[in-house]
C-alpha cells in the first residue's frame, strides 16, 4: 500500500492497481492539484479545502462521508476495489458541531492495515469514537490547531488510538504562512523516532514499526 501527500489533508492512496483520492483542495488553499485519475474520492466533509472532487480526472465513483450538503453524516459502507471503506462520525469543532459542522473520520481496510483519515477532526474522541477505529495502522490527523485540533489533543488522540505510525496534515507551510495554525515542527518538537519522508511512502503489514513512529511527509 503506498500513500501520496499533496499538501494540507489531501492524499491518495494507491493499493493494487486501485487508487483513492483523500479531501482534495481547491486552488485557493495554495498547493498544487494533484493530476491524478482515481478509482474514487472521497470528502470528509464539505468545506472547499477537502471536497474540490474536479481535481480528479476520468470519472471516479464519489463518496462523501457527510449528506444533505454536510448537514448530516452518510452511513459509509463501500469497497473500491481492494479497499472497504467505513466512516465514525465525529465533529469539526469541540461543540458538537455548533461552530463548524460535521465531520466524518475515514477508514481504509486493504492489504491486512488499518488506515485512518481524521479529516478536520476537532475534539478527542469518544469511548465510543476508539472502539470504531480499534487496531489503527496509519492515522492521518491535523495538529494544526484554531480550524482542528492542535498538537497537544493531536497527542491525547494518538495516545487514545495507538497508531503504529502517524502522519500529520492539516499544518501551516510556505504555501499558507497566513493561517493561524501551527507548524509541524509545533508538534514533532521533542518527540522520538520522527521519520522524514519524500511526498510518498510505501507500508507494508510485515514492515510497521515495532515501536510507535511519526511520518513526515514532504509537501
Amino acid at each position: 500500500m503506498k500513500l501520496t501527500y499533496y499538501g494540507h489533508s489531501c492524499f491518495v492512496l494507491e493499493a493494487d492497481g486501485t487508487s483513492i483520492l483523500i479531501d482534495p483542495f481547491n486552488a485557493e488553499v495554495g498547493y498544487p492539484l494533484p493530476t491524478v485519475s482515481p478509482a474514487a474520492v472521497v470528502v470528509s466533509h464539505e468545506h472547499q479545502d477537502h471536497n474540490n472532487v474536479q481535481a480528479a480526472a476520468g470519472t471516479p465513483k464519489v463518496i462523501r462521508g457527510l449528506r444533505e450538503g454536510g448537514k448530516e453524516w452518510a452511513e459509509v459502507r463501500e469497497r473500491v476495489g481492494p479497499v472497504a471503506l467505513t466512516t465514525v462520525h465525529v465533529y469539526h469543532d469541540d461543540a458538537r458541531g455548533a461552530k463548524r459542522g460535521k465531520n466524518a473520520m475515514f477508514i481504509f481496510d486493504v492489504e491486512g492495515l488499518r488506515i485512518v483519515h481524521a479529516g478536520d477532526l476537532a475534539h478527542a474522541l469518544s469511548p465510543e469514537h476508539i472502539a470504531a477505529v480499534d487496531h489503527v495502522d496509519v492515522l492521518m490527523i491535523p495538529i494544526g490547531g484554531h480550524f482542528t485540533i492542535g498538537s497537544q489533543e493531536a497527542e491525547a488522540v494518538i495516545g487514545q488510538v495507538k497508531p503504529r505510525i502517524t502522519i500529520p496534515m492539516h499544518y501551516k507551510t510556505s504555501v499558507n504562512a497566513d493561517w493561524p495554525i501551527g507548524t509541524v515542527e509545533d508538534f514533532i518538537r521533542g518527540k522520538p523516532r520522527v521519520k522524514r519522508l519524500s511526498k510518498n511512502a510505501t507500508i507494508t503489514k510485515a514492515a510497521l514499526p515495532a515501536e510507535a513512529e511519526i511520518w513526515v511527509l514532504q509537501v
